[in-house]
């Protein structure tokens, strides 16, 4: 089956596409998150609004806050900056629950906690140890505001600051993560510390539920960390729907789509695996993050594309991805596989949409096997009709037609499979029923080709051809399709009729030539029968050549039908009832003949190729019959005979014995009503004296 890796390195001229980062690289880029992002943060004011009023503010208030720390200290002040002073190293991944930044300087005691200004300026500069001294502030505030210790004017003063503060924070920290391949390590981990703190932050804010405090606007949760999947999202939208460039090998533009999303997509999330994971905490699931981003993206443009009205190709196309490219190459690749057992993503698209497709995609398959297929059929017939000669193939006349079909019923099976398949299954008897169509409509064709143009140069090489055509049909069916017995049968019979017809048409002018001289054995009583069969085989073996560019098996076959009509001939001579014999001397120096004829036909047409081995019998049997005396052996070997040729009648003995002028009516009789029993015991399985007419 078609494998999504193979496909891509396959592919002529491949390379990454146009502006998107070339994975895993050092260098590489991993999709950008919006920059808008930063400014859904629910409540926060923004940094370019409030910082202009906070600066206004700071030198008003520098000196109230200076004495202000020198009067007194808060004591939970104190102790929650201790809490951020203390940094644990884990081993290993770490977790939401507990990562924490690590400064680049080391932080400052509760004494020199840094003025508004001064953590301004550090996140300006993109400081993000300044994000634990601002949640210090922010704690403080917020203690202040329960202990009732400072006016709602100034708790407003004082919260606006602080949410400037947090919107210059959250535009540094988002901003490491919006490009995260970019950024040195250790500011990656530490902005994925700062998310993790606020995170945390949010959850307890959560817990602890409302009133919040009096004085202060609720600003809790801020939801950075949805913020950050928001802005993955994003990043999925602007990497998937990039239009691919246009390529040299004439895709159409949903298949150069396909394939710039499924890349794209396989390629993103390997990058994220192999270089984001090891930095990401373990609670934040980087990886299903951005597979269910881009997820989402993929079955969002393909959803929009089933909107309008699809060509056959790109149906085709469209439920590759959605039902085996995707899922088996992608998904389930050796990188991703493992890291996405626990994410749902789903199917592209709903099954019912799936199911509408598949009918179109079948309905589609079946109208092109048919079109593709009738055009071949004119196609050759027109060949034919045009006197073109066949090609010639190891010694054989040849024609593409019987392999040209065969390859597009094949393709339509393996195209439906490629898809599911149980899409293969359901196809299978659609194209099997669409073959039966063409087998009969070219049986149909070839008849009236042999009807209309017997006249031309070439027609006896291209019913040749044709009837060799048979073969590769007949090998297909067994072989391939594995069909039932009684559908097979169905199926091959207007192959069997057209080869029959072929043959007959071979064989017309030999069997023409042979006529007279059988005539002979009956103009002459029988006089020289030996001299007559000798010319007979002699005629037939000269026109023997005449046959070699029919494929083996054929010319077996058409031997076969040879070998029949020498015997059928042979036997309808014997039945004319123009000989009576009435000694036995006379009757069995004719049993002499009819046996040394007998050798010679089962000799010729062995050699030749003929394996009609149960016609080995017929006309030595015939010879004792006529040699034999009395009425009890002759009952034992028409009784024998009767089993071996179940189509020999009454009539066909009645001429046999006929020849017996010795014998009586009721011997006669007596010997016709083992036929009786015998009737009706053994159904035919080839025609033999059914083909014999008797009076």
């Amino acid at each position: 089956m078609l494998k999504m890796l193979t496909f891509f390195q396959g592919l002529p001229g491949q390379q990454p596409v146009s502006g998107a980062p070339d994975f895993p690289r050092s260098a590489q880029k991993l999709p950008s998150t919006s920059e808008a992002e930063s400014e859904a943060s629910m409540s926060e004011a923004s940094s370019e609004d409030l910082v202009p009023s906070l600066e206004a503010e700071v030198a008003t208030d520098r000196d109230e806050e200076e004495a202000g720390k020198k009067k007194k200290k808060s004591k939970g002040l104190a102790t929650m900056i201790s809490v951020f002073t203390k940094g644990r190293k884990k081993k290993g991944q770490p977790s939401l629950s507990e990562t924490e930044g690590e400064s680049e300087s080391s932080p400052r005691p509760p004494a020199q906690l840094p003025t508004v200004e001064e953590l301004k300026a550090d996140l300006e500069r993109g400081r993000l140890e300044a994000a634990r001294p601002l949640l210090a502030l922010e704690l403080e505030l917020q203690e202040a505001a329960a202990a009732g210790r400072a006016s709602e004017e100034e708790l407003v003063r004082r919260q606006s600051k602080v949410e400037a503060l947090y919107a210059l924070l959250r535009d540094q920290v988002l901003g490491q993560l919006r490009r995260p391949l970019e950024a040195e390590p250790e500011r990656l981990r530490q902005a994925l510390a700062v998310l993790a703190e606020q995170e945390r932050q949010d959850h307890a804010a959560a817990a602890a539920g409302p009133p919040g405090c009096p004085g202060l606007a609720t600003t809790r949760p801020r939801g950075w960390l949805q913020l950050w999947r928001d802005g993955v999202a994003q990043a999925a939208a602007e990497r998937l729907s990039r239009r691919p460039a246009a390529d040299a090998e004439g895709r159409t533009e949903a298949e150069r789509t396909f394939l710039h999303m499924g890349r794209t997509m396989k390629e993103d999330l390997e990058a994220v695996v192999e270089r984001l994971k090891p930095l990401f905490p373990a609670d934040i699931r980087v990886v299903a993050a951005y597979a269910e981003s881009y997820h989402a993206e993929f079955a969002s443009q393909l959803s929009a594309l089933t909107q309008f009205e699809l060509c056959q190709r790109d149906t085709y196309m469209l439920l590759l991805w959605v039902q085996n490219l995707y899922p088996n190459d992608i998904l389930n690749s050796p990188k991703l596989a493992p890291e996405l057992q626990g994410v749902r993503l789903g199917t592209l698209l709903p099954p019912t949409q799936i199911r509408l497709l598949e009918a179109t995609f079948l309905s589609n398959e079946v109208a092109s096997v048919r079109e593709l297929t009738a055009r071949a059929l004119e196609l050759e017939s027109n060949r034919w009709t045009n006197d073109e000669a066949p090609q010639r193939l190891d010694g054989h006349c040849h024609s593409e037609l019987a392999i040209d079909i065969i390859q597009i019923i094949s393709q339509g099976q393996a195209k439906a499979e490629s898809i599911t398949l149980d899409l293969g299954a359901q196809i299978k008897p659609l194209l099997l029923e669409e073959l039966a169509r063409f087998l009969r409509s070219y049986q149909h064709a070839f008849d009236g080709f042999l009807e209309r143009c017997r006249q031309l140069r070439n027609y006896r090489a291209n019913v040749i051809a044709n009837i060799n055509n048979c073969l590769p049909f007949r090998t297909s069916l067994e072989q391939q399709w594995q069909t039932p017995p009684d559908l097979r049968s169905s199926l091959l019979r207007p192959l069997n009729e057209l080869k029959s017809h072929g043959f007959d048409t071979l064989l017309q002018s030999l069997f023409g030539d042979l006529k007279p001289l059988f005539k002979r054995f009956t103009q002459t009583r029988w006089a020289a029968p030996q001299q007559t069969l000798e010319e007979i085989v002699s005629a037939v073996a000269e026109r023997m050549p005449e046959f070699s560019e029919l494929q083996d098996c054929f010319r077996e076959e058409l031997l076969e039908a040879v070998h029949l009509h020498l015997v059928k001939e042979y036997i309808a001579r014997l039945c004319k009832r123009r000989l009576v014999l009435k000694t036995a001397e006379q009757q069995q120096q004719l049993a002499g003949h009819v046996q040394a004829n007998a050798q010679l036909i089962q000799q010729f047409c062995t050699q030749s190729g003929s394996r009609a081995t149960w016609l080995h019998d017929a006309l030595p049997t015939l010879a004792e019959i006529i040699r034999l005396q009395d009425p009890s052996a002759i009952k034992i070997e028409v009784a024998t005979y009767s089993t071996l040729y179940p189509d020999f009648s009454k009539g066909h003995l009645s001429a046999i014995l006929a020849i017996k002028g010795n014998l009586s009516s009721s011997d006669a009789k007596s010997i016709r009503s083992i036929l009786d029993i015998n009737t009706g015991a053994h159904e035919p399985s080839k025609a033999l004296f059914s083909l014999i007419k008797v009076g």
